[in-house]
């Protein structure tokens, strides 16, 4: 058996379309999306990370605002930065790059992002909805990597219901909010989240028809882990040296040999990376949305 793959790319490539449609009917009524980003310093993964964000909004037709600061930024400047965001009117929703210079409090500026314009859905005012919501319409923005591997999910028709779903890893950005997400009425899986203290973790992936690896330990995951015809999602990635171009070369959490274990498997690169820039992108709209709504 061949895993079917769980293509991010395209899935990705049709949530942006369908949020043209949507920028379109905002734009008609005198609306606008807009994304701000805020980088410190010149760390050159961030600076890639943050370009590629523009590059989303220019792909789907909405405005976008960069404000960069210098490493040498002071608490008070990237507050100002924050308050300026916040204050913009054409910026519905934007991140605060991470990681932030040494010395500087960083969930302490997180939480000064307006919660409504909280495009990675992690500030504590939406993970706390998220826990209270359990059922009903969320209409606050969502985590991105956790509801983009959901979409990735349903968009393939792969049933979650009923189904154990085995999470290897409980960080803040991807295990803990995934859990929440997967467990929710309408939703209906039964999860397991596990971690670095969880006794025979083997065991718990092999029971799961569904498994999220997000752990960054590369290959982690073996074929012999894996209940045969399980949706496997990797995550995690790891830099595990360089290409003879100089390139980084990255590995995943998951084993290649899965692939012939698998039922479904995304690929890494290609599978939950541009899920979570649409998604992302997704909260932006959502909230020029419910703006318009106001």
């Amino acid at each position: 058996m061949t895993a079917i793959t769980l293509d991010g790319v395209a899935t990705a490539t049709a949530i942006k379309s369908e949020l043209r449609e949507r920028i379109d009917v905002l734009r008609a009524s005198g609306k606008l999306a807009g994304l701000g980003t805020l980088l410190v310093g010149d760390d050159p993964g961030s600076r890639s990370y943050v370009a590629g964000k523009h590059r989303d909004c220019a792909e789907v037709g909405i405005e976008s605002v960069r404000v960069d600061l210098p490493g040498t930024a002071s608490a008070a400047d990237i507050r100002a930065a924050i308050a300026d965001l916040n204050a913009a009117p054409e910026v519905t929703g934007y991140i605060v790059q991470l990681p932030l210079p040494a010395g500087i409090d960083e969930n302490e500026m997180l939480e000064l992002i307006d919660p409504d314009k909280d495009a990675d859905g992690l500030h504590p005012t939406n993970l706390g909805r998220l826990v209270l919501g359990v059922e009903g319409e969320l209409t606050s923005p969502l985590p991105c990597t956790p509801a983009g591997i959901v979409e990735l999910l349903k968009r393939y028709d792969v049933p979650l219901a009923g189904k154990h779903v085995t999470v290897v890893g409980r960080g803040l950005t991807v295990g803990r909010p995934l859990g929440l997400l997967l467990t929710r009425k309408g939703v209906d899986a039964t999860v397991t989240l596990t971690h670095s203290r969880t006794v025979d973790l083997a065991a718990e992936v092999r029971r799961a028809d569904v498994v999220v690896a997000a752990v960054g330990v590369p290959h982690l995951v073996k074929p012999d882990w894996v209940k045969p015809g399980a949706a496997v999602l990797d995550v995690g990635v790891t830099r595990v040296g360089t290409t003879e171009s100089g390139k980084a070369k990255l590995a995943g959490d998951i084993d290649p040999g899965v692939w012939d274990v698998a039922g479904h498997l995304s690929p890494n690169p290609g599978g939950v990376g541009p899920m979570t820039r649409a998604l992302l992108v997704s909260n932006v709209v959502q909230a020029a949305e419910r703006n318009a709504r106001r």
